[in-house]
């Protein structure tokens, strides 16, 4: 069974285009929906790159932390409350330089004031590039509110 509150679509997301913003920048794109994990991919290109041609651990951090956070979005009722992260962390295992990067977003703990976010961002030949970890705190959301 499904994780996801309502019955959202990877063509709604795909819609908001990553939300605009760091996320379109980067070129990230949803590309999967499944009932229990998010999946996006983002391209290895000059504009993620680090100074010596590989790919930028932050770009990794950026992508991890956007797959999280639409998942934990995703799971929340989206009337009442809205997902900010709290904490990320990252281990990167192998360098890229070019291609494409996909990451899996996948609940470690759904709790009603916190989620916890596993995402494992690989290369196309499915090599670990990247392991991640995001903490999102749920909190109130008022239209009215600053923090939305």
């Amino acid at each position: 069974m499904a994780i996801w509150s309502g019955n959202p679509t990877i063509g709604e997301l795909r819609g908001r285009g990553g939300g605009g913003g760091l996320a379109a920048h980067l070129g990230i794109e949803f590309t999967e929906l499944g009932d229990d994990f998010l999946r996006g991919t983002m391209p290895v290109e000059p504009r993620v790159h680090q100074p010596m041609g590989l790919l930028h651990g932050g770009a990794s951090v950026a992508l991890a932390e956007t797959l999280g956070s639409v998942g934990a979005f995703l799971v929340i009722d989206r009337a009442r409350y809205r997902c900010v992260g709290q904490e990320i962390n990252a281990n990167h295992v192998r360098a890229v330089k070019d291609g494409l990067v996909i990451g899996t977003a996948r609940p470690f703990h759904i709790g009603a004031r916190s989620h916890v976010w596993g995402i494992e961002i690989r290369d196309p030949r499915e090599r670990l590039v990247c392991v991640s970890r995001l903490t999102v705190a749920v909190v109130d959301w008022r239209p009215d509110d600053a923090r939305n």
